[in-house]
């Protein structure tokens, strides 16, 4: 990767929010979650980036008494690099849609370009009601228009992060606490 690997990275990154806050963040989400939840929804994690923190999320909603639905699906628009391009999908959800509550997890919602391939392709499910719940939202002002999350664990400045599920050149995804790499 020629001086682009995870090693540098962090040496040219802060740390932007720690293992304890994502921890807590993710614990304040499965509350607001399951209060507006009185049905089994579908719990659809958007692969890679979503997959850590989906999996903490689940755990947090079941010890809440919140059943949940799994399936995944697989959309990307970055494939390893740092800008996006055209929604590609490698997987999508076997599990049917129609006429239920899906709950998206995902890592990230940037300019949300993904998240609206993703909702739009649900609703075209037949899904009745698609709610969203991201771990890390990006400070700024340049979002798609409609698209939001339902729920936040945290915000993030507007750098290149990666780390809890988000990667810098594929690579990171396991960290345990975001980074942001160095304007």
């Amino acid at each position: 990767m020629s001086g682009r690997d995870l090693v540098w990275a962090l040496e040219n990154s802060d740390l932007v929010v720690e293992q304890a806050t994502l921890e807590q963040s993710i614990a304040r989400m499965a509350d607001e979650i399951r209060a507006d939840h009185d049905e089994v929804p579908v719990f659809l994690t958007v692969m890679h980036g979503g997959l850590p923190f989906a999996a903490r999320l689940a755990m947090e909603l079941g010890a809440r008494g919140l059943d949940l639905e799994f399936d995944y699906l697989h959309a990307t628009r970055y494939r390893g690099e740092t800008r996006g391009s055209d929604l590609v999908w490698k997987h999508r959800p076997a599990t049917p849609l129609k006429g239920r509550r899906v709950l998206l997890a995902d890592d990230i919602l940037d300019e949300g370009h993904t998240l609206a391939g993703i909702i739009e392709w649900c609703l075209s499910e037949g899904a009745r009601e698609v709610r969203v719940a991201v771990l890390v939202v990006k400070q700024h002002d340049r979002c798609v228009e409609g698209i939001r999350a339902d729920y936040i664990g945290v915000e993030v400045p507007d750098r290149y992060v990666f780390g809890y599920g988000m990667d810098f050149h594929e690579q990171g995804r396991n960290l345990p606490a975001v980074y942001a790499l160095k304007d």
